[in-house]
């Protein structure tokens, strides 16, 4: 793990990291009882769905978590808080998104993850965190960055908590 100025960089080693990330992430979109807007980015085959599935699995999701790749939204309405995972990969314009009332989504304590955010540039709202995922030997990195105070604020527990895992999996 290497923290820098608003940044969070860790090293995955496998699919079972990448969901521990993701229910990290999920721990603290729980506990804050506000929303949480958090963008996935990565070339195919990433890990961005498998993040996405340690998230909804961290909330409490027991069924399949796949990317809505033809839907564009899938909601998992009966966690706490309410999630939708987004998956913007097949979005022809980002007006689309205006036209499915994308900004209804944002409200109250909603939890939304967007994988392929580039797609929806200037309809999208600035995310708390940004979450890049990039191939690095057999596992990946993921740099998590904070572009809003309150993302910076959980930046740190993320970083807090991921230390402390690591920890205990070692023993």
């Amino acid at each position: 793990m290497a923290v820098s100025a608003g940044e969070l960089t860790l090293h995955l080693e496998n699919e079972l990291e990448t969901e521990k990330l993701g229910q990290i992430l999920a721990g603290l979109a729980s506990a804050s009882g506000q929303g949480l807007v958090v963008f996935l980015e990565g070339d195919l085959g990433m890990g961005k769905t498998t993040l996405s599935r340690g998230l909804m699995r961290g909330l409490g999701h027991e069924g399949a978590v796949k990317s809505p790749t033809y839907t564009i939204v899938e909601p998992y309405e009966h966690l706490n808080p309410p999630a939708y995972h987004f998956d913007l990969y097949r979005l022809g314009d980002p007006e689309e998104l205006e036209y499915m009332g994308i900004r209804d989504y944002f409200q109250g304590q909603n939890l939304c993850v967007i994988e392929w955010p580039g797609r929806g540039l200037g309809i999208l709202p600035e995310p708390d965190l940004l979450v890049r995922l990039n191939k690095s030997g057999d596992g990946r990195v993921a740099r998590v960055s904070a572009p809003t105070a309150r993302g910076r604020g959980l930046l740190a527990q993320v970083g807090k908590q991921w230390s402390s895992g690591r920890d205990i999996n070692r023993d």
